[in-house]
């Protein structure tokens, strides 16, 4: 069993940056890789962000590449999601994802994920 805990979000003006924190607990963290995913008003949840268990690989969603970073601390078994030049669009509900692995892959679909934080709402106006 993993669980993760969410901390971070809230409310930013467009433009602005935030950064979400997920500690994991409950394994090894360089056997677990994580993601991000957001689910915005009326919408499905969608990908946002992978990183590799050892966190030597990252992908992102095309939307937020080149605005946001993932990263990880295993020393602390967390993970980050720094989000810079927030606009309207990104706001979301933000959920950070866990799956046990022994690869070094990139896990970017909902359904490859075992366990899920709590959710964090990030809120952008304009």
């Amino acid at each position: 069993q993993v669980q993760l805990v969410q901390s971070g979000g809230g409310l930013v003006q467009a433009g602005g940056s935030l950064r979400l924190s997920c500690a994991a607990s409950g394994r090894t963290a360089t056997t677990i890789a994580m993601g991000w995913f957001r689910q915005g008003p009326g919408k499905e949840r969608e990908f946002v962000a992978a990183i590799s268990a050892t966190g030597g690989s990252t992908t992102y969603a095309d939307s937020v590449k080149g605005r946001f970073t993932i990263s990880r601390d295993n020393a602390k078994n967390t993970v980050y999601l720094q989000m810079n030049s927030l606009n309207p669009e990104d706001t979301a509900i933000y959920y950070c994802a866990a799956r046990t692995t022994i690869s070094r892959r990139l896990y970017t679909t909902s359904g490859e994920y075992a366990y899920w934080g709590q959710g964090t709402q990030v809120t952008v106006s304009s």
